[in-house]
């Protein structure tokens, strides 16, 4: 099967900070993947290469079989990326947001339609929708970007601390929506520095730390491997 994601020897430089050191890993069709680490780990460099928002200063990538340089237009059409500081047009009701951003992903009324009412149901805000973004607090407005994010029914999902700052209810609606569409067939990235929460939510993880992987592989073997109660544990160990 093919991969959605393939990161071989990834070097990138911020002039003379090397934030990645040629890192490597695989992510499969339809499963969770967590590329997990502490704050400045190179994670959110990471993700936006693979976004083509960045350019690689050496190395490989491709998402389903097209390199993100040379074919960025064709990578771009199967994505969808939330980065973790996003944000939505305040001034719009939640609704007419998810409708203007419907529009750049249609070629017809009904299909705009249809996407905006995936948006809707999606982002769960009820009558808070016809409220404008500037009123809605930041899990509410994190549920109505994810909505943004996924109502496109994207192939590849790439997720940049998705439940950053949310109190626990909105962080396990949010996990549930990511479970839900991986059973519909999207492929998640994600990138988070919660190593409890992502143990429960990821197929399978990546070990980030100073621009360079130190693990790959599930949470239980992983686990397995270092005789750790859990995910903390086998980073602590890891980094030794």
């Amino acid at each position: 099967m093919q991969k959605a994601t393939e990161v071989k020897d990834l070097i990138k430089d911020y002039g003379n900070f090397r934030a990645l050191k040629g890192i490597s890993f695989e992510v499969n069709q339809g499963e969770i993947f967590g590329l997990i680490g502490p704050n400045a780990a190179g994670k959110t460099t990471a993700l936006r290469v693979i976004s083509t928002l960045l350019q690689t200063t050496s190395g490989e990538v491709k998402v389903f079989g097209y390199n993100v340089i040379k074919e960025a237009d064709k990578v771009r059409e199967r994505i969808s990326y939330l980065p973790e500081e996003a944000g939505a047009y305040k001034n719009l009701s939640g609704k007419a947001y998810l409708k203007f951003m419907a529009s750049f992903y249609s070629t017809s009324n009904e299909e705009e339609i249809e996407i905006m009412e995936r948006g809707i149901e999606l982002a769960k805000l009820g009558k808070r929708l016809k409220n404008k973004v500037s009123t809605y607090s930041k899990g509410m407005s994190r549920r109505l970007l994810l909505a943004r994010a996924l109502m496109i029914n994207p192939k590849l999902a790439i997720l940049d601390e998705p439940t950053s700052g949310l109190d626990v209810i909105i962080s396990q609606e949010i996990r549930g929506i990511i479970k839900y569409f991986t059973k519909k067939g999207t492929t998640v990235l994600l990138s988070s520095h919660n190593m409890l929460e992502v143990e429960f939510l990821c197929d399978r993880i990546a070990l980030i730390d100073k621009g360079v992987i130190v693990e790959t592989g599930t949470p239980q073997g992983l686990k397995e491997k270092y005789n750790a109660k859990n995910i903390e544990e086998v980073f602590i160990n890891a980094i030794r």
